[in-house]
């Protein structure tokens, strides 16, 4: 009984009440997850020379990442986990724009933060697989374990179109999975979905750039291998790409807003019941085709 009332008052004294503060705790352990476990999968591809992983596994942990962390944070800071969608749900009027610097601070903080922790638990690899120098470029180079570098080939202009398109395409598929006037995913599910959506989009345009997608997910880290050691060529490399993860996102996330917007939500009739009208023979369409296949 004792034990109990002590329970309750430790847990009186640790409870946060206020909502903004609650929110960004939610949302920082959520992109501290999805940095770690995305970064870890890199990490032990590469200081592993590919034994232990390859570019499917790297794919993988980021689209599994994703689907963790929003079930870490998803019911109280909504895990945005990218200023890319914090913008698209600000452009919607789903989320005050004064909250939208914060989030992104948060988003930030916690991907430098997380950045750390991976370093911390790759370090002995990581001073294996270089001999203790720490590159940007060249055969041994580990700070795309981090944060993403452009492939040689690739122009400025071409990667920025890249990453519009990418987050473009993340944002429309996010609203579809949002939308409840929509086809809906189960509740509870969403997560999930959003994984899988991950996951196309890492193994149809991922070669380019490693589509970040995400400019806390990409910035914080890049701020982070600046000071561990990897030094100022993480801004310079690859003709200065360090802005096109950053800057492109956000161009993204107006535009896939704008398209989803104007050509599906925009048009959902006020009342519900041509669609579910309409429904039967969507299903009967995907029935035959299941058979056919």
């Amino acid at each position: 009984m004792a034990f109990s009332q002590l329970q309750a008052e430790v847990r009186d004294h640790l409870r946060i009440h206020n909502l903004l503060a609650r929110q960004c705790l939610a949302e920082f352990l959520g992109v501290f997850v999805l940095l770690l476990i995305t970064q870890g999968s890199v990490a032990q591809a590469v200081t592993s020379e590919e034994s232990k992983g390859n570019f499917f596994t790297m794919f993988l942990g980021g689209a599994l990442a994703v689907t963790v962390a929003i079930y870490v944070g998803g019911n109280v800071s909504g895990a945005h986990l990218n200023p890319a969608f914090s913008l698209s749900m600000c452009l919607l009027g789903r989320f005050p724009w004064a909250k939208l610097p914060i989030y992104i601070f948060v988003q930030l903080l916690s991907a430098f933060c997380a950045s750390g922790v991976t370093y911390s638990v790759y370090y002995d690899a990581l001073q294996n697989y270089t001999g203790g120098n720490l590159t940007v470029t060249g055969p041994r180079e580990t700070a795309s374990i981090f944060t993403t570098y452009p492939a040689s080939y690739l122009s400025l202009s071409n990667g920025f179109w890249d990453q519009v398109l990418g987050t473009s395409v993340l944002i429309v598929g996010l609203l579809a999975i949002l939308d409840r006037r929509n086809k809906g995913v189960p509740a509870g599910l969403e997560p999930v979905v959003v994984g899988l959506l991950i996951l196309s989009i890492g193994l149809s345009l991922g070669a380019n750039c490693g589509y970040p997608l995400n400019p806390a997910r990409d910035l914080g880290p890049r701020l982070f291998t600046y000071v561990a050691g990897w030094g100022p060529e993480v801004f310079s490399a690859g003709n200065g790409w360090w802005w096109v993860p950053v800057v492109a996102p956000m161009v993204g996330a107006v535009l896939g807003t704008a398209v989803y917007h104007l050509l599906v939500s925009l048009h959902h009739p006020e009342d519900s019941e041509p669609a579910q009208e309409a429904k039967p023979a969507l299903d009967s369409s995907v029935q035959t085709l299941e058979c056919k296949l």
